[in-house]
């Protein structure tokens, strides 16, 4: 995912994200790349295997040790919660931001695992999938980020197959910029409820932000049933992002893979 400004608050001994307050108060997106940020691609000598040494902020992408994404293999049953997604709202806007299609959505769209509650912000999508299952890759991955009130992140992420078109996925490239830096913000009515597999069961793990600063900490829910998209949403998506947008599988470590 893009972006987080991470400030640490010590009355409360966790990270709060500075956008995080802004989205809460005021509805503001809730990752964005700063004007200031250090530029960064998917290859070349400001690809993935430089993030690290690219700013002081990236350091994480190259020192962290719960780092994403990941193959996700070798599960421990857990027998974990059931989700409870409430995708109420629909989409604020769609950008392009020169790494990825990103759409922004209104408040009022809740994830709940645990009897934790976190609000969805926005959808971003990779191609190929950045999360592999079973050593298997996926022609796209769909990852809605959420957040709760202390600033923790959730990542739902969603796979698909090459297959029936996706209806849902055929209303956001239909407006989704062509050009890097260009914001769309006259939709129709869009909801992520359409992105959302019949059967919720999932994979769960302990990760990262995929993109600079590599932020840790977030909590990673990968569905396990795919979804589809027509040969053609997948060939359009990779026109118009012109690169694989998808970060090299990092190492699992110590880390168990729960379902």
């Amino acid at each position: 995912m893009a972006l987080l400004n991470i400030i640490y608050n010590p009355s409360m001994k966790t990270k709060i994200s500075l956008l995080a307050i802004c989205l809460l108060t005021s509805g503001c997106a809730l990752i964005n790349q700063p004007e200031s940020a250090t530029p960064w691609t998917y290859s070349g000598l400001e690809g993935s295997a430089n993030w690290g040494n690219l700013s002081p902020n990236y350091a994480t992408c190259a020192t962290g040790t719960d780092q994403s994404p990941i193959n996700l293999s070798d599960f421990v049953d857990a027998k974990l919660a059931p989700l409870t997604v409430r995708y109420n709202a629909h989409a604020s806007d769609i950008v392009n931001n020169g790494h990825t299609i990103q759409v922004n959505f209104q408040r009022g769209s809740t994830l709940s695992v645990n009897d934790y509650e976190y609000e969805l912000t926005q959808l971003q999508f990779h191609s190929p999938s950045e999360n592999q299952i079973n050593g298997q890759s996926y022609p796209l991955e769909a990852q809605l980020t959420h957040i709760d009130k202390l600033g923790n992140l959730a990542i739902l992420s969603i796979m698909f197959s090459a297959g029936i078109e996706n209806p849902t996925l055929k209303d956001i490239w239909a407006l989704m910029p062509e050009k890097a830096g260009v914001k769309n913000n006259k939709l129709p009515a869009i909801s992520a409820k359409g992105l959302l597999p019949n059967n919720l069961d999932y994979y769960r793990y302990n990760g990262s932000l995929t993109t600079p600063p590599c932020t840790e900490n977030v909590l990673w829910l990968v569905l396990k049933q795919p979804l589809t998209a027509a040969a053609g949403q997948i060939e359009h998506f990779g026109h118009i992002i012109d690169t694989p947008n998808n970060r090299p599988l990092q190492a699992r470590n110590t880390r168990k893979i729960l379902e």
